[in-house]
């Protein structure tokens, strides 16, 4: 089973505006040190314990964040260089078409849902 043109652009539209989003919340609470990396802000609210101990837990959040924001990134980016290259909605692994309702929930998929069964 072959994915339609229409199909295919629905989904690059969907990838595009969440590289937005993406994009977006990354710069709220990162620095751009380079193509596809950030770094995390650090925020200075003082310095007594109690100021310094907020300013750690809020790093370590904005941390966590920033490492979800960039995997989540780089597989919409690498979504979008698939369809570029015409093997979009194909499993990394075993080679078949990704169910379309699969890509339609998951725009980034890069496995079959028996794949990814299997991976966990």
């Amino acid at each position: 089973m072959k994915l339609d043109s229409k199909f295919l652009a629905e989904r690059k539209e969907e990838l595009l505006k969440r590289k937005e989003e993406l994009l977006k919340e990354l710069t709220e609470g990162t620095v751009q040190v380079a193509d596809n990396d950030y770094s995390a802000k650090f925020v200075d609210l003082g310095d007594k314990d109690d100021e310094n101990a907020a300013e750690v837990a809020i790093f370590e959040k904005n941390l966590s964040l920033e490492k979800t924001l960039e995997v989540s990134l780089y597989n919409v980016n690498k979504a979008l260089k698939k369809i570029e290259e015409g093997n979009y909605g194909i499993c990394e692994k075993c080679n078949s078409v990704i169910n379309p309702d699969r890509l339609k929930a998951f725009p980034s998929a890069t496995s079959c849902m028996d794949c990814k069964k299997k991976s966990l």
